[in-house]
């Protein structure tokens, strides 16, 4: 379960770690990305279902 604006991930990208925020409350549901692995600029990271 997040809240809206509860962080979900922090995605790190030139030695820059950028927060990424849930923005909606609900329950996360597939998440795809992994720890220390690549995701393309647009790709999907989780879902947040009600």
């Amino acid at each position: 379960e997040v809240k809206e604006g509860d962080l979900v991930v922090v995605l790190e990208a030139m030695k820059m770690e950028q927060p990424l925020n849930a923005h909606r409350s609900g329950t996360v549901k597939g998440l795809t990305a992994e720890v220390g692995g690549s995701v393309s600029s647009g790709a999907l990271i989780c879902e947040i279902k009600d």
